[in-house]
C-alpha cells in the first residue's frame, strides 16, 4: 500500500482534483437539472418534526439548538431523577425559547418549552414540593420529546422493528433499499466488542431471512459495520493484534453476508485508522477471492473530505482487480471533520488531513465519483449525498460513463430532495438506517447534527428561503484563493511574529515515525559526570560572575538564543525522543509530546521576556517621570524531576535565562543525559557556559549543597511535597537575603463524575489520566469519584479497558505502559499495593500476581475505597482509587468538592457532567490549579493551559503562563525630577 501522506498543502491537492474533472462535467447543466428539485422541496417543505425542519428552526449555532442537542445527547441515559431535573433545567435555562419562530407549530413548541422552564429549579438548588412535582412532569415530557427526536434518526430500536419499517417503505417505493447500521461503536473492552459482534451476527441473519440470495447484492438490503466496534484496540499501534483477532471476527460476518448475497460495507472512520483499515480490508478481500469468489457484495466506505481520497480509490480499485472482485463502495463526504481538525492542531502536524473549505470537499467528492464510475469492472459505486447539485452531477457523469450505480441518503435526512430525484431517474436509492436504542445514538447524533446542521451545509440552506437557489446551486469547481480556511497547526497561535507551534509527529504515518525508530538505533545514552558537592560555592561564584555580564545582554538577544535553541531542538526531535525512550522509559507518544513541550517553553518564554521586561511609564504629577522596570535577581538553582526530564528542565532553565538570570541546573539523578544534551543546545545557541551550568548528582548531596550555598538568588523546584518542604526549611534557615522558592509538587488529583456524563468518554479520560506515562505525571488521576447511578457500569468498563493496555518495553509502538523509573519507585508503589490489597477492594488482577517479573514494570491497578477521606497520600504510579457519591451525606456534588479540598492538595481536578452550570459552580468551589471539564486531566499545553497548583501542590505561579516570569525578577521604580535643571518646559508648552 502506497498512499501519500495525509498532510499535504490543500491548494496542491485541490488543483489536482480540478484537473481530473476537466471536460468531465458540465456544472451549469447539472445545476439546471437540480433546480426543479429544489423548487419543489421549497414548495412542499418537510413537516415540522422532520430533521431538516428542526435544524432550520433551532440551528445548532444557536443557544436553543445547542440546548436541544445536548438534551438529546444525554437525557435518556441519566438514571436518577435529580440529575435529570438538573440537566433539563440547565439546558433549557441557557436558551431563549420565548423569541419568535417561523411557523405556528414551532411557535407553539417554543411557548411550551418557555412555560416548562418556569417549573424547573435554578442550578443545583433544591426545589419546593410543587416545583418538584412540576419539574418531574417537565422532565417526563422532555424525555418523550427526545425519544420522538430519536425516531427521526433511528429506523428502529431492534433489527426486527427496523425491517418492519423498511418493508413499509419498500411497498411505497420499490427502488428503495436499506443498509442497516447497528448503533454502538468504539468498543472499550473485549466484552463490548463481542457483544457488538453478536449484534451484527443477529442482524445479518435477520436480513438474510428476508433477502433473496438469487438476486445481486445491490438489489438486497445490506448492513454496515464499524471495525472500531469489533475490537477494543483498533489502532495503528496494535496492528499485529488487530490483524490476528479482528480479521477472523469480520470474516465470520462476511461469510454470513456472502451466503445470503447481501451488501456488507465497512464504514469509514478516523484518518489515523485508514492504513490499518486497508490492511484489514485487503486481508478480507483475499479471503473473499479464495473462498467466496461469487460474492459481489463486499465493500467499504470512502471519505471524500480526506485529502488522499482519490488515491485511496485508485488503491481500492487495484485491490479489486488483483483479486478479481467487484466491490461495492460507498462514497461519503465524511463525518469526523471537527475531530480531525482538532487532532491535527493538537499534534502540531504540518497540514490538515481533510479539506478546510466545504466546496473543496465538494470538488473532491466529484473527482472521486468520476474515478469510481470509470471502473465498473471493479467497483459498484454508491453515492451518499443530500446535495441536489451533486446528485445531478453524478447522474450526468454516470450517463456518460454508462456505469451502474446507486444513490444513498441518511434515514431522516434529505427525504424531500430524494422524493423529487426519484421522479426523474430510475437509479436505485439506498437508505443508511441506524438501528438501536435511542440512548445509544450519542456519537451518531452529534456527528450528523454537526455535519448537516452547519450553516454551510446544503440540507440547512435548502430550507432557508433567504438563500437564493442560484447561490445554493453555485458551481464548487474553483480553488479558494485564501487557503486553507483555518490557520495551519504550526500557526495555531497566530501569524508571525506570534510564536510558532511546535511540530509533532503522527505515529500512525509510517514516513513520520521512521526517523524516530532510526534514531533509536543510532542514539546512545551518554555518561554524565557527577558534580562534587564540595564545589557548590565555587559554582555559585562562577554563576554570579557570569550574571554581571548576562544581565546586560539585551532581552531581545537572550530571546533570540532561546528561539535558536528551540529550532535546533525541533530539528533534533527524533534524537531527543530516542533519548527519552532509552533513559526515562518514555513511550513514543509521550516522548514526542515532551520534546514539543520543551520547544514550546523556549519560544513562549522568549516572547514573554520581551513583553514584560520593557520599562513601563506610570502616570503621575507634572514635572517628573516614573518608570517601572523588571530586573534579574542573580543565580537560580533549578531542580527538575525525572518524570519530565526535558520539558520541565528546559522550562525552568529557559525562564531564568530569558529574564537575565544565570542558572545552576540540577537534573534528576536518574535522567542526567537528556539534560546534558539540552544544555549543549543552549550553549550552541550562545548562552555562556558559566551562565548555564549542569550539576548532576543526588538531591541529598548536590541539590542540598546548592540550595544552602550563599549567593543563590532563587530556587525553582519540581518534585515531591516532602522535598519541597526540606528546601523551604533550608532556605528559611539561611542568613542573608530572603530567597524565593517556586515549587510545583504532586497531588491527590481527583475526577468527579455525575450520572449525566457519557460513560465511554469518562472511561477514555480515566484510562489516559490514570495510566498513561505509567501514572508518573504530577497531574495524573489518583482518585475517581463516581455517581452511584452509573458507578457499577463505569467500573466494569474501566476494568475491561485497563485490561486491554499493554505493559512492556517503551521502545515498542504497541506499548501503552512502560516501566516506572527505578527499583526504588517500583518498591514504593508495591508497598502501597500490598496495603490496598488488604484495605480496599481490588478491581483488577491482584498486584502480587500482575506485576511482571522483569524490570520495574507495574501493570495498571485500581481499587474501590470506602471514602474520599481514606485516600491520604499520593501513589506515584499507575494506581487508581475509586470512591462513590450520590447518597446520604454525599448526595450533593458540592460536598464532594469540599471533601476533595479537605485533602489539602490542589493540582488538577476533572469534572465530568453535561450540566454546564454545575460544572462551573463546582469549578468555582475547588481549590485547585487546573480544572478540566469533560476531558482527561493530563497534558497541559504551554501558553494554553498554564500549569501549577496550590496548597500541598505548590506555590505558583503557573508554569507556561503569563505570570510565571515575574517571579524570576525584582522590580525597580525610577523617578526623575524633570524640572531639576530649572523650569517645567513640558507644562508650559502644554498650556501655551
Amino acid at each position: 500500500m502506497h498512499l501519500p501522506t495525509p498532510y499535504r498543502p490543500e491548494a496542491d491537492v485541490v488543483s489536482h482534483r480540478l484537473a481530473s474533472l476537466e471536460g468531465a462535467l458540465d456544472w451549469a447543466a447539472a445545476a439546471s437539472a437540480a433546480r426543479p428539485w429544489v423548487e419543489a422541496v421549497r414548495r412542499h417543505p418537510p413537516p415540522f418534526w422532520a430533521m431538516e425542519s428542526l435544524l432550520r428552526e433551532y440551528p445548532i449555532s444557536s443557544a436553543e439548538g445547542l440546548a436541544l442537542m445536548r438534551l438529546a445527547e444525554a437525557l435518556l441515559r441519566v438514571p436518577d431523577v435529580a440529575t435529570a431535573v438538573a440537566l433539563t433545567a440547565d439546558q433549557l435555562g441557557r436558551a431563549d425559547f420565548d423569541g419568535s419562530a417561523d411557523s405556528t407549530l414551532s411557535r407553539l413548541s417554543s411557548a411550551a418549552i418557555a412555560m416548562s422552564k418556569k417549573f424547573l429549579p435554578e442550578g443545583d438548588h433544591p426545589p419546593g414540593l410543587m416545583a418538584k412535582l412540576g419539574a418531574r412532569t417537565v422532565v417526563a415530557a422532555t424525555l418523550r420529546a427526545v425519544q420522538l427526536l430519536g425516531r427521526q434518526f433511528v429506523l428502529g430500536q431492534t433489527i426486527a422493528e427496523a425491517m418492519s419499517e423498511a418493508r413499509s417503505a419498500h411497498r411505497k417505493q420499490d427502488a428503495l433499499r436499506f443498509s442497516y447500521d447497528m448503533l454502538g461503536e468504539g468498543a472499550r473492552t473485549d466484552a463490548d466488542a463481542l457483544r457488538y459482534l453478536q449484534s451484527y451476527t443477529h442482524a445479518i441473519n435477520a436480513i438474510a431471512a428476508g433477502a433473496d440470495a438469487a438476486r445481486a447484492p445491490e438489489h438486497n438490503d445490506g448492513i454496515s459495520i464499524k471495525l472500531s466496534a469489533l475490537h477494543p484496540r483498533y489502532e495503528y499501534a496494535q496492528a499485529e493484534r488487530v490483524m490476528r483477532e479482528l480479521v477472523p471476527r469480520v470474516w465470520q460476518l462476511c461469510k454470513l453476508a456472502a451466503a445470503a448475497n447481501l451488501n456488507l460495507t465497512i464504514d469509514a472512520e478516523e484518518v489515523d485508522r485508514l492504513e490499518l483499515s486497508l490492511d484489514v480490508f485487503e486481508a478480507l478481500a483475499a479471503r473473499v477471492a479464495a473462498e467466496q469468489p461469487q460474492w459481489r457484495g463486499f465493500g467499504l466506505a470512502l471519505q471524500a473530505y480526506q485529502t488522499r481520497a482519490l488515491e485511496l480509490i485508485g488503491h481500492v480499485t487495484s485491490v479489486a482487480r488483483k483479486h478479481g472482485l467487484r466491490l461495492m463502495c460507498r462514497l461519503v463526504k465524511g463525518a469526523y471533520w471537527d475531530a480531525e481538525i482538532k487532532r491535527a492542531q493538537e499534534l502540531g502536524l504540518p497540514h490538515y488531513p481533510v479539506f478546510t473549505h466545504k466546496h473543496h470537499s465538494d470538488i473532491s467528492y466529484l473527482a472521486c465519483a468520476r474515478a469510481l464510475l470509470s471502473a465498473p469492472d471493479a467497483i459498484y459505486p454508491q453515492f451518499a449525498t443530500h446535495n441536489a447539485g451533486t446528485i445531478a452531477a453524478i447522474l450526468q457523469m454516470a450517463e456518460a460513463a454508462q456505469a451502474p450505480f446507486e444513490l444513498q441518503r441518511l434515514h431522516g435526512m434529505g427525504e424531500g430532495v430524494y422524493r423529487e430525484v426519484m421522479k426523474s431517474t430510475a437509479a436505485p436509492v439506498r437508505v443508511y438506517a441506524p438501528v438501536g436504542q435511542h440512548k445509544d445514538l450519542l456519537a451518531y447524533l452529534v456527528r450528523r447534527l454537526l455535519e448537516n446542521g452547519a450553516n454551510s451545509s446544503f440540507v440547512n440552506q435548502l430550507g432557508d428561503e433567504d438563500v437564493d437557489i442560484g447561490e445554493l446551486l453555485m458551481s464548487p469547481l474553483w480553488l479558494e484563493p485564501t487557503n486553507p480556511a483555518l490557520p495551519l497547526p504550526p500557526a495555531l497561535f497566530g501569524p508571525a511574529p506570534a510564536r510558532r507551534n511546535s511540530e509533532g509527529v503522527d505515529l500512525a504515518v509510517e514516513s513520520m515515525r521512521a526517523p524516530l525508530l532510526a534514531a533509536l538505533d543510532a542514539t546512545a545514552v551518554p555518561r554524565v559526570e557527577e558534580f562534587d558537592p564540595a564545589s557548590a560555592a565555587k559554582a555559585v561564584a562562577a554563576s554570579a560572575a557570569s550574571f554581571r555580564q548576562w544581565r546586560k545582554t539585551p532581552v531581545e538577544a537572550r530571546a533570540a538564543m532561546l528561539r535558536q535553541a528551540a529550532d535546533a531542538l525541533q530539528r533534533e526531535l527524533p534524537r531527543f525522543c530516542a533519548l527519552l525512550v532509552k533513559e526515562a522509559f518514555k513511550t513514543w507518544g509521550d516522548a514526542v509530546a515532551e520534546v514539543r513541550e520543551a520547544i514550546d517553553f523556549l519560544r513562549y518564554y522568549a516572547d514573554e521576556a520581551e513583553r514584560i521586561m520593557q520599562p513601563v511609564a506610570l502616570p503621575g504629577p507634572t514635572g517628573e517621570s516614573n518608570e517601572l522596570r523588571l530586573t534579574a535577581r542573580g543565580p537560580w538553582v533549578c531542580i527538575s524531576p525525572w518524570n519530565f526530564p526535558l520539558a520541565i528542565f528546559m522550562g525552568q532553565v529557559a525562564a531564568a535565562l530569558a529574564t537575565g538570570n544565570t542558572v545552576l541546573a540540577k537534573p534528576a539523578e536518574q535522567t542526567p543525559a537528556v539534560a546534558l544534551e539540552a544544555v549543549k543546545l543552549l550553549h550552541a545557541a550562545g548562552v555562556p557556559a558559566d551562565a548555564l551550568q549542569l550539576l548532576h548528582g543526588p538531591g541529598e548531596t548536590v541539590g542540598a549543597a546548592l540550595v544552602a550555598a550563599p549567593g543563590v538568588a532563587g530556587v525553582v523546584f519540581t518534585g515531591s511535597t516532602q522535598v519541597a518542604r526540606i528546601i523551604h526549611r533550608a532556605l528559611a534557615a539561611k542568613d542573608g537575603p530572603i530567597v524565593p522558592l517556586m515549587a510545583e509538587t504532586g497531588g491527590i488529583n481527583a475526577m468527579l463524575v455525575d450520572s449525566s456524563a457519557l460513560p465511554e468518554q469518562v472511561v477514555d479520560a480515566v484510562v489516559q489520566s490514570a495510566f498513561r506515562s505509567a501514572g508518573q505525571r504530577c497531574s495524573a488521576l489518583r482518585l475517581l469519584v463516581l455517581h452511584d447511578g452509573i458507578a457499577d457500569a463505569v467500573i466494569e468498563m474501566i476494568r475491561g479497558a485497563a485490561g486491554e493496555l499493554v505493559a512492556g518495553d517503551p521502545a515498542l509502538l504497541a506499548t501503552d505502559v512502560g516501566p516506572v523509573i527505578d527499583s526504588e519507585a517500583a518498591d514504593n508503589i508495591r508497598r502501597h499495593l500490598r496495603r490496598l490489597d488488604s484495605e480496599a477492594k481490588p478491581l483488577l488482577a491482584p498486584a502480587a500476581s500482575s506485576a511482571p517479573a522483569e524490570g520495574n514494570l507495574i501493570a495498571p491497578q485500581a481499587y474501590e475505597v470506602p471514602s474520599i477521606e481514606s485516600v491520604t497520600s499520593e501513589i506515584f504510579g499507575p494506581v487508581l482509587q475509586i470512591a462513590r457519591w450520590g447518597h446520604g451525606a454525599l448526595s450533593d456534588p458540592a460536598e464532594v468538592i469540599e471533601r476533595i479540598n479537605a485533602l489539602g492538595y490542589g493540582l488538577t481536578l476533572g469534572i465530568q457532567t453535561r450540566i454546564d452550570s454545575r460544572a462551573q459552580a463546582l469549578a468555582s468551589r475547588a481549590h485547585v490549579g487546573n480544572i478540566y471539564i469533560n476531558r482527561n486531566i493530563i497534558g497541559a499545553v504551554v501558553g494554553v493551559q498554564p500549569f501549577g497548583g496550590e496548597g500541598l501542590s505548590g506555590t505558583g505561579p503557573k508554569a507556561g503562563g503569563p505570570h510565571y516570569l515575574y517571579r524570576f525578577c525584582a522590580e525597580q521604580t525610577v523617578t526623575v525630577n524633570t524640572t531639576a535643571a530649572g523650569g517645567n518646559a513640558a507644562l508650559l508648552s502644554a498650556v501655551a
